[in-house]
């Protein structure tokens, strides 16, 4: 048995104070408030839940820093989509694997302890299925197990370009399948992370544009009581395009026609109407958010605010991966309510503290999204963050929170995935060689 004395722990009741977390098998084993530290006890400032991360698409971390250059006319996330297929159909298994590893690897040292894997580059580079379907599944279980992050895999169904359907373009053959063969997908995906500790499978239907409700209908059952993802108004084409070919708005489309349930996860969910904002949090369902990728591409603002005092669930996520960082999701998300509401402190209740209410919500939330159990609590996966206050050490416990997410001087210090320590000190255990490996890769990539 471990035990962890906490002067500060963020427990689901709120922020407590000396508090000794006892973990064994992988699991919180109990959780003592008020206590006194034993001689072996391991000793920390603060600890809070470590946050899953529940939308990533682990290729594109390959693009960080390469599509910030404004093309001949106005840039959209159209033109970057373009770029982005692009550079999916330069990467080899071998430089997914390497990629994504280094991947997991920021992931933790940002303080994230699971991702969900949206995947979707399924095939080689010339459309054909690999000999071993899940040859690309297997490689993101590789690298999730080699950094020790927990995975909730969550295979893409992806057919068409386009409301209609369109039939696909040519960039998108390393994604296409039908319905008879993403089964195939599946049940070689289940097979993948069989024997990794703690992975759970779901199902993607990658949007409304790629999947008809007809093909959603038919696979939803695959995912066998597990999470379901998809991505939905994002933006306001894909938003008119739906209307145009259906009648009707995506959410408002998803919601009448589809089993939408706590086992779902609305990824953006950006353009919403008042009556969409009321049917998803009505629903139970979590709205992914991915704020950074969603200013990055302006994708536009989420109806937080409104979500929010809704009782709607939310988490966060990476989603592109251009940059990897907790506080920063956080903080994006919480300062975009700010700007569109020109207002303070939006997404905390009355005399909360923001951080502590962000860190809250999104830990739970991201749990139910990736269909695990979150927090400091008895029988729950040991899945801990410290934090070392090291340049702000006049900052109160309660105060430390918030300089992580909106200042400075704060830390992510140490990192447990179901009990085991990746990240001491703020530096990932195996980050030297997977960070070798990764840029290897990179400048073959790059001079490819």
């Amino acid at each position: 048995m471990t035990r962890l004395f906490a002067a500060a722990a963020l427990l689901p009741t709120g922020l407590a104070y000396d508090v000794t977390i006892a973990i064994e098998h992988g699991q919180i084993a109990s959780v003592e408030e008020g206590s006194s530290p034993a001689a072996a006890d391991e000793r920390h400032a603060l600890v809070a839940p470590a946050v899953p991360n529940l939308h990533s698409h682990a290729f594109q971390r390959a693009m960080a820093g390469l599509t910030e250059k404004r093309g001949p006319g106005a840039d959209s996330f159209w033109s970057w989509r373009t770029q982005m297929y692009r550079f999916a159909l330069l990467m080899s298994p071998d430089d997914v694997e390497a990629v994504a590893a280094q991947l997991y690897v920021e992931m933790l040292e940002a303080g994230f302890s699971r991702v969900g894997e949206f995947h979707y580059l399924h095939h080689d580079i010339d459309g054909r299925p690999y000999a071993n379907i899940a040859e690309m599944a297997e490689r993101i279980a590789a690298a999730s197990a080699e950094a020790g992050i927990a995975l909730t895999l969550l295979p893409v169904f992806y057919a068409h370009a386009g409301f209609g359907p369109k039939p696909p373009i040519e960039g998108q053959r390393r994604f296409i399948n039908d319905t008879a063969r993403f089964a195939d997908v599946m049940a070689a995906s289940r097979r993948a992370v069989d024997g990794l500790e703690g992975a759970m499978v779901g199902i993607a239907p990658h949007s409304l544009r790629a999947a008809t409700m007809a093909e959603i209908d038919e696979i939803v059952p695959l995912a066998q009581g597990g999470p379901v993802h998809i991505h939905v108004a994002e933006q306001m084409l894909e938003v008119e395009d739906c209307i145009a070919a259906t009648g009707a708005r995506p959410v408002e489309l998803l919601l009448a026609s589809a089993p939408v349930d706590q086992r779902w996860c609305l990824i953006h969910a950006t353009h919403l109407t008042a009556d969409e904002v009321v049917g998803i949090a009505a629903s139970e369902a979590v709205a992914g958010l991915c704020p950074i990728t969603e200013a990055n591409l302006g994708d536009g603002i989420f109806s937080g605010a409104e979500f929010v005092s809704g009782g709607g669930r939310l988490g966060v996520g990476s989603d592109s991966n251009v940059q990897i960082s907790l506080a920063g999701e956080l903080r994006q998300l919480e300062y975009s309510q700010r700007l569109a509401q020109r207002s303070r402190n939006v997404i905390a209740t009355s005399g909360q503290s923001t951080a502590v209410e962000l860190l809250h919500r999104v830990a739970a939330g991201g749990a139910q999204a990736l269909g695990v159990r979150s927090g400091i609590a008895a029988g729950n996966p040991a899945n801990l963050v410290s934090f070392a206050p090291t340049g702000a050490p006049y900052l109160s416990l309660g105060d430390q929170l918030n300089a992580f997410v909106f200042a400075s001087g704060v830390s992510v210090d140490d990192v447990w995935v179901g009990g085991r320590k990746q990240v001491i000190g703020g530096k990932h255990v195996k980050s030297d060689a997977i960070r070798r490996r990764f840029e290897s890769t990179m400048h073959r990539l790059l001079g490819a």
